[in-house]
């Protein structure tokens, strides 16, 4: 198996290369650290399967996870994140990916979820059907476009889901790691969250997701 490691934090792909240098039959190719290199790589190299981080520079995971699946078929990818979102994983499911591993996995997880996705069988955290309390206001309605709440605060959808995600006590990468976009973005998104609320603080932030019923 030629196994393509593709992450951008040099010392974590020490630790992957050190963890799965002893699989048996298995080819540990040249590390990549963005989208563009991965799918670079692909195009020169034969892969068989690619552990891939979602927030990457240039090409984030999801968008090459989709263009590994039409341009290299054969190529299995298992996604390797730091965030837990039930919503993530799902969508990594529909794009077709084989695999899907935090970056709390502890070794012989991993090792074991590698063999088996090169097997051809998927590795999935189990998801848990999430039930909203009756008593909880849903995010979904003050997504509306024409829902009061909007209008009055001037929030978009994204910008309530990471303030939801911020009052959950999430960092902020995290939070750009489940989105796939960069830490700058959501700092971006602070910022106008920041100015829109006039809230400069977690803990305010916090205290306005509850009062409005977003958590």
């Amino acid at each position: 198996m030629r196994l393509l490691l593709a992450d951008d934090h040099p010392l974590l792909l020490d630790g992957l290369r050190s963890v799965l240098s002893d699989l048996p039959d298995t080819d540990l190719l040249p590390p990549v650290n963005n989208g563009h290199q991965l799918l670079d790589y692909l195009h020169l190299h034969p892969v068989d399967m690619v552990l891939l981080d979602l927030n990457m520079p240039k090409t984030d995971g999801l968008t090459a996870l989709k263009q590994i699946r039409r341009d290299f078929p054969a190529v299995k990818v298992i996604v390797f994140t730091s965030y837990n979102q039930p919503q993530r994983i799902r969508e990594v499911q529909a794009l077709g990916g084989m695999g899907y591993l935090l970056k709390s996995t502890d070794a012989p997880t991993l090792k074991t979820a590698v063999q088996q996705v090169w097997l051809g069988k998927p590795w999935f955290p189990t998801l848990q059907p999430t039930v909203e309390p009756p008593s909880r206001t849903s995010a979904n309605a003050a997504d509306l476009p024409n829902d009061a709440f909007m209008q009055k605060y001037q929030l978009t959808k994204r910008e309530i889901e990471i303030i939801q995600q911020i009052s959950s006590g999430v960092t902020t990468r995290q939070i750009a790691d489940a989105l796939a976009v960069s830490e700058f973005t959501i700092n971006a998104h602070r910022r106008n969250i920041a100015r829109k609320l006039g809230i400069d603080t977690p803990v305010g932030l916090v205290n306005f997701a509850r009062e409005q019923g977003l958590i």
